[in-house]
């Protein structure tokens, strides 16, 4: 990666956790879940209100690292309005992207702004902190009571 594709990706990573998006509480959610990553401490609450198969609106609430915050923010702005089936979708292109199972081969174009994560992969400790919240998304979608964790 260049160092001016680095240097950009770091900045929009600390842009998302100096003012992340969808970071709030919504009463009206349908569903939700709770999020931890015991290793370093981040916190997650994922609140969703899903129309049928449809996410109509997604924000969250918690506290951690830059990059967890980050890929909470940037995950709420790519799957709001989205299908269950492209949530899922997308859930396993990142999930390959910042695990480096494609090979670093992820599609850039299904992943837009979220491919600023492929850095990632070089710090396995990290992904653990990439991944929290879309971890508690998928417990989100099934109402799971237990906390999601990245263990």
């Amino acid at each position: 990666m260049s160092t001016e594709l680095s240097a950009l990706y770091q900045e929009m990573i600390l842009d998302h956790n100096k003012r992340p998006r969808n970071f709030h509480g919504m009463p009206a959610a349908n569903h939700h879940a709770d999020g931890y990553n015991p290793l370093c401490g981040d916190k997650v609450t994922i609140y969703l209100d899903l129309d049928g198969d449809v996410v109509r609106d997604i924000s969250f609430e918690g506290s951690g690292c830059a990059i967890s915050k980050a890929s909470a923010s940037m995950m709420t702005e790519a799957i709001k309005g989205r299908t269950l089936a492209q949530v899922e979708s997308l859930f396993s292109t990142f999930h390959d992207l910042v695990t480096g199972r494609s090979g670093g081969a992820a599609e850039p174009a299904a992943l837009g702004k979220l491919v600023v994560f492929s850095g990632v992969r070089e710090f396995p400790v990290r992904v653990k902190c990439a991944t929290l919240a879309w971890h508690t998304l998928r417990a989100a979608l099934q109402n799971q009571r237990q906390p999601a964790s990245t263990e």
